[in-house]
């Protein structure tokens, strides 16, 4: 029997969030209970924009949207740079963003609400959820796993010379999530990096309705990923997140010990595995740390272009 999973997607859509919100959409894997939004690649209200545009596109407007932190807990925003001004460069959606501004109380809601049931998928900064646990631990604690987009245990930095995007925007939110006594699995760079999507692989998508608006985005998107971090492809960060939960045949995974530095000028975000033999302590993380690119992009092309046909 196919495993099924209940999730709240937690994001900041972004271009790689939004087709991550399509994977889990589209392959019929996932029972999405909410999304809810954060500041990051973009404002709290382009986020939540680009959230609702998506869902609509998919058809699926019955899912709903919970807007939260529209800034990390303790610092400023840093907006990501490769998405552009309306954070799905592309396509820019002009829908209203119709914030809530609860998204932390609805993750505790439905967490607490169903015990041992609910999978939080973390694709942006960590303020949501990190809130969510200050506020109410004993719901928090009731989620079955949280799998978290971010970090670098031996890859080098996106956002400085060691930290992942996501961690680096809100560190001391990562700090508390990666403390916090839950069953954590992360997705970080390290798994991602090797992962690179061409537009003649988006063309490969059937559904013609999908596919139009996947490449209006992607090709900004690639741009922007080429000027900022070099690399001439389409980088799956939060696609790859979604897809570790639905074939994790396709990957390896490895237990670490990790702290969050929030306290360094040049290591600010940092995720600092325990990497010296003898050394570590025990597991609080299991990172993935390596997706097959051959099996990601094969189901990737099946969610998209077949609704709910995928198979493992």
């Amino acid at each position: 029997m196919e495993r099924k999973y209940d999730v709240i997607i937690d994001t900041d859509p972004g271009h790689d969030d939004a087709l991550a919100i399509m994977l889990a959409a589209r392959s019929g894997r996932f029972n999405i209970r909410a999304i809810t939004t954060v500041a990051g690649n973009s404002t709290v209200e382009n986020t939540t924009r680009n959230a609702r545009f998506i869902l609509k596109l998919l058809g699926r407007e019955d899912i709903p949207v919970y807007s939260g932190a529209e800034k990390p807990l303790k610092r400023s925003l840093v907006q990501a740079v490769v998405h552009g001004e309306s954070g799905l460069a592309g396509i820019d959606p002009k829908n209203e963003p119709q914030l809530t501004g609860n998204a932390a109380q609805k993750i505790i809601e439905i967490a607490g609400s169903n015990p041992g049931k609910i999978t939080l998928i973390a694709l942006g900064p960590l303020t949501n959820v990190a809130k969510a646990m200050l506020k109410n631990p004993e719901a928090m604690r009731k989620l079955k796993q949280v799998v978290i987009m971010g970090g670098a245990i031996r890859a080098p930095g996106n956002k400085n010379r060691v930290a992942e995007f996501n961690v680096f925007v809100d560190p001391e939110a990562a700090d508390i999530v990666f403390r916090f006594p839950v069953k954590k699995t992360l997705v970080p760079l390290d798994a991602c990096n090797d992962v690179r999507m061409l537009l003649n692989d988006f063309k490969r998508i059937r559904d013609a309705d999908l596919r139009k608006p996947i490449l209006a985005m992607m090709k900004p998107f690639i741009s922007g990923i080429l000027k900022d971090e070099g690399v001439n492809a389409a980088l799956m960060y939060d696609p790859l997140t979604v897809y570790a939960l639905m074939n994790p045949d396709a990957c390896r995974k490895k237990g670490y010990d990790i702290r969050v530095e929030t306290k360094g000028e040049v290591t600010r975000g940092m995720t600092v595995a325990e990497l010296r033999k003898g050394k570590a302590g025990e597991a609080n993380v299991e990172v993935v740390e390596k997706i097959s690119a051959k099996a990601f992009k094969k189901d990737f092309v099946i969610c998209l272009s077949y609704n709910g046909k995928y198979k493992t």
